[in-house]
């Protein structure tokens, strides 16, 4: 018996299942409008609820309101999968739209499947790396000094390799 290839396929995008009533307005070329409710969203696309569907491979511009702000994005319609409910795809997604849809996306979900392990312990260990350090007072009878290496906040990064470090003597 012969077995059947494997593929490695990237991981799913995960998807936002909305709560509440997410109004969205769906705009073609010409200037006009449909409205319709965003059911589903992910960085990649997502569901909406329409009246009628729109033909396949529609280019819209769509926009929506979430949580993080208002989102204004290129979409390319896809085949219907019942008579109010149809998908989309992104075809222009602007940086700060992402991070809007990132913000509403739990963080736990898409660090499970973007993420590798060796980041996700490096994100633990640094959580509390730029929260103010309490500052000890020195005993001035004390003649001892306390070194205390810290990230310069005028070159502070994320990465540890692109970090500046001053020396400040307690």
């Amino acid at each position: 018996m012969s077995a059947l290839p494997q593929t490695q396929s990237a991981p799913r995008t995960p998807r936002v299942h909305l709560d509440r009533n997410t109004p969205a307005v769906l705009r073609f070329e010409g200037g006009e409008s449909v409205s319709g409710e965003l059911q589903v969203v992910s960085l990649t696309g997502g569901l909406l609820s329409l009246a009628t569907p729109l033909k396949r491979g529609e280019q819209v511009k769509l926009m929506f309101l979430i949580r993080p702000g208002s989102v204004l994005a290129g979409a390319e319609m896809l085949p219907p999968v019942t008579n109010t409910l149809q998908p989309f795809r992104f075809i222009s997604l602007g940086q700060k739209e992402r991070r809007k849809l990132e913000a509403i996306i739990p963080l736990s979900v898409y660090q499970d499947i973007t993420e590798p392990n060796w980041m996700k312990k490096l994100r633990v260990a640094s959580d509390h790396r730029y929260e103010p350090r309490r500052r000890q007072q020195r005993n001035h009878h004390d003649d001892r000094e306390a070194i205390v290496f810290e990230p310069s906040t005028k070159f502070a990064s994320p990465l540890w390799s692109s970090c500046q470090w001053h020396v400040r003597v307690l």
